[in-house]
């Protein structure tokens, strides 16, 4: 009998092992797996991307002009590449910024959960959306993209501690996340409508409409995106454009079924990994729940939170029939994981937790591998051409050397499109200013009188047939600015790895 009761004591404390150490060291638990992501997700661009990937050459062109608005989209993001590079001067600091942003959406999510489902539980939650490549392989190149997720998940925060809680702070947090996401990217339309009609339509959320509390965050969100709402009025609100082309509209009734269907089935697909995580808690089932501490209101905020944008984003596209970007799910699934913890209560013994910790170790090396094929054997053999292969630093290099020969000036203006003019501009020494596509509508802040007193490189680059490419004369749409640039050899540089070349066609606007 006493050899029984001993055994299982033991079989007690074995179960208690992990998910003890964990309740125990909760920050220690999730510090560790904060810094796995953190480390492995910027060493591995940091050591496979010969080149800056296309996102971060274009913040790193607008950035530097510290505008309170461009022609694409919100300037947050640039702005904060400009900084890294202030303050760093390496590319692996751009990496590191945008782990960065994806580990603080990561803890606003466990800040959320911890008190819903526990230190495991928020642990659980935060492993189930991490196997969504929107976090790791694709999360490496900071874009709007990437600096949007904390602002929602700190929103998704605020929103539920306001309810919750009634407290100023909460309703002034929730409204410094609204105003910062729309600073990142426009898309906030998407998370700002489902809250709003939450507060309306839910029973206990509409009792917060008779305090300060909402008026308070909405008037606050607009304090914060004031300067940028005066930029948008002042120049016809132009960035829309863009974003308009992005969605383009239906050609036929079919777009307002095909399209929506063909957001919510990459969607879907994205989605298999974190639900394979998610699985492992699930599967096999068992009578034995684990205890929560959310009541009915937790549930339905947290509903909210996971599914409101989602389904907002997915009645614009069938209302509307205008085409999705699949890339636009970055933040829509933030807390999923948490909202299938909470929903499943299934008790997460040791044995269970170790199943969750597998798969999302396996999801975690998969993405880590594919990521490592792509970047050094796939360039060998499907003859794409990848951004972060591009010879940017050796055109940079022979173009700048170029210019200061024949000027006897450093370069201080390149007139190119954004990939081409981007390279030369953060690999130059010079590090010059660019003229985007010859256009001076692409950026205004260009003195076109500076850039004629001080000469400038016009660069196009050609691919191989069937591309036109004629390295001996300058294209029509630099010819307005640079008609009289003295044209110079053709450069034809190989790929940083892999097969494939890129010729480039260059001349000198010399100074006046």
């Amino acid at each position: 009998m006493s050899g029984t009761v001993l055994a299982s004591a033991r079989t007690s404390e074995q179960k208690l092992g992990l998910i003890g150490w964990i309740e125990g060291r909760p920050q220690t638990a999730f510090g560790l797996f904060l810094s796995l992501h953190f480390v492995v997700w910027t060493a591995l661009p940091a050591l496979l991307y010969a080149n800056l990937p296309m996102d971060v050459i274009e913040a790193l062109i607008y950035g530097r002009e510290w505008q309170l608005g461009y022609d694409k989209l919100p300037p947050l993001p640039w702005w904060l590449v400009e900084i890294a590079h202030r303050a760093f001067g390496v590319d692996a600091a751009y990496y590191g910024l945008a782990q960065a942003a994806v580990i603080a959406a990561f803890a606003a999510v466990w800040a959320t959960a911890r008190p819903l489902v526990g230190t495991t539980g928020a642990l659980v939650a935060v492993l189930i959306i991490d196997g969504m490549h929107y976090f790791q392989s694709t999360a490496v190149q900071f874009n709007h993209n990437v600096v949007e997720l904390p602002f929602w998940a700190l929103a998704g925060y605020a929103f539920h501690a306001a309810l919750k809680r009634g407290r100023i702070a909460h309703w002034l947090l929730l409204g410094l996340a609204i105003g910062g996401a729309l600073w990142a990217k426009y898309f906030i339309v998407m998370l700002a409508i489902p809250y709003a009609l939450f507060l309306l339509f839910d029973r206990d959320a509409r009792r917060a409409l008779a305090t300060p509390g909402p008026w308070i965050a909405l008037a606050f969100a607009l304090a914060v995106i004031a300067p940028h709402l005066v930029w948008l009025f002042q120049n016809d609100f132009s960035p829309l454009t863009y974003a308009a082309e992005r969605a383009a509209p239906p050609k036929s009734w079919f777009g307002h079924i095909s399209n929506p269907a063909i957001f919510v089935g990459g969607q879907v697909f994205f989605l298999l990994p974190s639900l394979l995580i998610a699985a492992a808690m699930l599967w096999p089932r068992s009578a034995a729940r684990q205890e929560v501490s959310a009541d009915l209101f937790d549930r339905r905020i947290v509903t909210l939170i996971a599914f409101g944008p989602g389904v907002i984003m997915m009645a614009f596209t069938a209302l509307s029939g205008r085409g999705t970007v699949a890339m636009w799910g970055y933040p829509l699934w933030l807390y999923l994981g948490l909202w299938i913890v909470l929903t499943a209560r299934v008790l997460l013994d040791r044995a269970r937790l170790i199943r969750v910790v597998a798969s999302w170790g396996a999801v975690f090396a998969i993405l880590v591998v594919a990521f490592i094929t792509d970047n050094t054997v796939l360039p060998l053999v499907d003859h794409h051409r990848h951004a972060a292969l591009y010879p940017g630093q050796q055109i940079a290099a022979e173009l700048t050397l170029r210019f200061r020969t024949a000027t006897g000036k450093p370069l201080r203006y390149v007139i190119a499109s954004m990939k081409d003019g981007g390279n030369i501009a953060h690999y130059s020494p010079d590090r010059p200013r660019v003229l985007i596509d010859g256009d001076p509508r692409r950026a205004p802040w260009i003195d076109l009188n500076d850039l004629r007193a001080k000469g400038a490189v016009v660069v196009w680059t050609g691919e191989e047939p069937p591309y036109v490419f004629n390295p001996e004369q300058i294209p029509v749409q630099f010819a307005a600015i640079a008609a009289d640039a003295e044209v110079g050899a053709p450069l034809t540089l190989p790929m940083r790895w892999g097969p494939g070349e890129i010729h480039v066609g260059w001349a000198i606007l010399k100074p006046r």
